[in-house]
C-alpha cells in the first residue's frame, strides 16, 4: 500500500468492529481501536522492535490486511503479549494496563499495601512447602500497627499451609491472616533436620491505600573520628526528591565524610531521581555524562541526526532550579542484593566510572532497560488521551549505558564484598550490628572486623520470591522526561 508508513499515527478507517470494552463512563469502544493504539505505540517505541517481525513498518500491504491482523486477537493484552521479545529471558518488564490511573498512583508512591514486605523460602527438605520471613515493615501501615516485626516467620495464610501452587492466590488477597511460626535448626549447622514449626499467634492484615516514603531510615555514626551517614532508600519516587535533598542537607551540615547507601530492597523507579541522588552523593561532576540511552535502531538514528544530546543524561546541581545538597564524595558504600533492581543498578553502574563504589551484598537483579508510559493520544502523551478507555502501555524503550558503555548486565552487578543477608538473624535496620551495615562500618574502620562478620554469616535457605513480585511494575526504571513530538513526527513521516 502506498505510503503505509505515513499512516502510523492516523486511525485506520473502516476497521471491522469486534468485541467491545466498557470504560468508566459505560461508553463502548471497539477492541480494534485499542489494538490499533497498542500496535502503533509498539511499532514506534519498542526497544526490541527489530526482533519482532510483526512490528516491521512494511508488515501490512493494505488497511484491510492490518484490520484482519488486529481482528485476530481476543483483546489488547493478547496482542501486546504477542509483540514482546523473549518474555522469559530478555523482556520481563514490559506491561499493559487497563487502568492508567492506578499505574500513575503506583509511580507516585501510592499503592494498596498492608505494609509487610517479605521473602519466601522453601521449607527444609521440601520442594513444595513454603514459609515466609518478614524483611521490612512499612511505618504506620496496617502491619506496623498490628505489631508485625522484621524477622517474623509465617507458614500459613488463613490457616492454609503455603505451597508453591497456592502462594500467589493466598498472598494476593486484600485481607488475610498470617499464622506465625518458628524455625527450628535443632541446634546444629546441618539443615537436613531443620523444620518450620507453626505457632499459636495469628495476625490479621488488610491492604489499604498507602503512600510509601522511600526514605526509610537515616542515621549518623562516628567511626574512628570520621562522620558516617547512613540512608536506607527503598524507591526512586520523584514526589520525594525534595525530602531526599533535605536528608543530604542534614548530612552536609554534619560534615559526613563517608556514606552508606542502603538499596538492598530498592526495586527502582524514576531515572531522574537516580540522577539527582547520584549528584547529591558527588557534586563535582555537574554536566558530565551520567548515562546514555540506546533506543531501537530507528529512534536511535533520529535522535543522533536531530538532537543527540537527548540521548545523554548528565549529572546536575539542581532540581528544577532548587540547589542540590551534594557531599562531593570520592567513595560510597552501597548495600545491594538480588532485590535491588533497575534504577538502583543505574546508580551503581553510572557512579562506577567516577568514584570508588564499594558494593556490599550479592548480585543485583540485572535490569538495565527503561520504560515509559504510552497513552492513546496523537503523540502518546497523557494530554489528549482517548477518553473512551483507560488503557496504557509501559514498554521498554531504551537500555542504559554508563560513561564507558557498560550495560547488558543480565546476571546483575557483582558485589565487591559478597555478603548475603542471614534471614534467620536479620537484625535491626540502621543498627550497627546489622550484618550488611556492620560490614560497611568495619571496612570504613579498617580494623579486620569484616572477616569476622563474613565468617558468621551463613545461611542455606532456598529463596522462592519476595513481596515485590506481587506488585505490578515494581522493578521499573521509568523515564520522566517528555519525548519531543517533533522527533516522533520526523520518525513517522520521513
Amino acid at each position: 500500500m502506498k505510503n503505509f508508513k505515513a499512516l502510523i499515527l492516523v486511525f485506520i478507517a473502516s476497521i471491522l468492529l469486534i468485541s467491545c470494552f466498557e470504560d468508566n463512563d459505560d461508553n463502548q469502544i471497539s477492541a480494534n481501536e485499542i489494538n490499533d493504539f497498542v500496535w502503533k505505540g509498539m511499532n514506534l517505541f519498542y526497544l526490541y522492535k527489530d526482533n519482532i517481525p510483526n512490528l516491521a513498518n512494511d508488515r501490512f500491504s493494505s488497511d484491510a490486511q492490518y484490520a484482519d491482523y488486529l481482528n485476530g486477537f481476543s483483546g489488547p493484552e493478547e496482542l501486546f503479549e504477542s509483540l514482546i521479545y523473549q518474555r522469559e529471558t530478555v523482556d520481563k518488564y514490559s506491561w499493559i494496563v487497563d487502568d492508567f490511573i492506578a499505574l500513575e498512583q503506583l509511580f507516585s508512591g501510592v499503592s494498596t499495601s498492608n505494609g509487610m514486605e517479605f521473602q519466601l523460602f522453601l521449607q527444609p527438605n521440601s520442594s513444595t512447602q513454603i514459609f515466609g520471613i518478614v524483611r521490612l515493615v512499612l511505618p504506620n501501615s496496617d502491619a506496623d500497627i498490628k505489631g508485625v516485626k522484621r524477622g517474623d516467620i509465617f507458614s500459613t495464610i488463613n490457616g492454609t499451609p503455603l505451597t508453591t501452587s497456592n502462594l500467589n492466590d493466598l498472598l494476593s488477597l486484600n485481607s488475610y491472616t498470617i499464622n506465625k511460626a518458628n524455625y527450628d535448626d535443632k541446634g546444629t549447622p546441618e539443615t537436613t533436620d531443620d523444620s518450620v514449626v507453626s505457632g499459636t499467634e495469628s495476625i490479621s492484615l488488610t491492604k489499604l491505600e498507602y503512600t510509601e516514603n522511600p526514605i526509610y531510615k537515616t542515621e549518623l555514626f562516628n567511626v574512628s573520628g570520621k562522620n558516617v551517614g547512613y540512608l536506607m532508600y527503598n524507591g526512586f519516587t520523584a514526589n520525594f526528591d525534595g525530602q531526599l535533598n533535605d536528608v543530604f542537607a542534614n548530612f552536609k551540615a554534619n560534615n559526613v565524610q563517608s556514606l552508606i547507601l542502603d538499596l538492598r530492597y530498592n526495586p527502582g523507579g524514576s531515572v531522574n531521581s537516580a540522577i539527582l541522588l547520584s549528584s547529591m552523593i558527588t557534586g563535582q561532576f555537574t554536566g558530565e555524562v551520567f548515562s546514555t540511552e540506546q533506543w531501537n535502531s530507528e529512534f536511535q538514528l533520529v535522535f543522533e541526526n536531530e538532537n543527540p544530546e537527548l540521548l545523554i543524561n548528565r549529572f546536575t546541581n539542581n532540581d528544577d532550579g532548587a540547589a542540590l545538597n551534594s557531599l562531593n564524595l570520592s567513595k560510597v558504600y552501597i548495600l545491594a542484593t538480588n532485590a535491588s533492581a533497575s534504577a538502583s543498578e543505574l546508580v551503581i553502574n553510572s557512579l562506577d566510572p567516577y568514584i570508588e563504589v564499594i558494593h556490599i551484598g550479592d548480585n543485583t537483579t540485572g535490569k538495565y532497560q527503561a520504560s515509559t508510559t504510552l497513552y492513546d493520544s496523537e503523540n502518546f502523551s497523557r494530554e489528549g488521551a482517548n477518553p473512551n478507555h483507560s488503557y496504557a502501555m509501559q514498554p521498554l524503550i531504551f537500555k542504559s549505558l554508563n560513561k564507558v558503555g557498560n550495560t547488558d548486565y543480565d546476571n546483575g552487578l557483582t558485589p565487591d564484598i559478597v555478603l548475603k543477608e542471614s534471614f534467620l538473624n536479620l537484625g535491626v535496620i540502621g543498627d550497627v550490628n546489622e550484618t550488611l551495615l556492620a560490614a560497611a562500618l568495619a571496612d570504613i574502620e579498617n580494623t579486620g572486623k569484616l572477616i569476622d562478620i563474613k565468617s558468621k554469616n551463613t545461611t542455606n535457605l532456598k529463596p522462592v520470591k519476595d513481596s515485590n513480585s506481587f506488585i505490578p511494575f515494581n522493578n521499573e526504571m521509568h523515564v520522566d522526561k517528555k519525548i519531543p513530538f517533533d522527533l516522533i513526527h520526523k520518525k513517522t513521516f520521513n
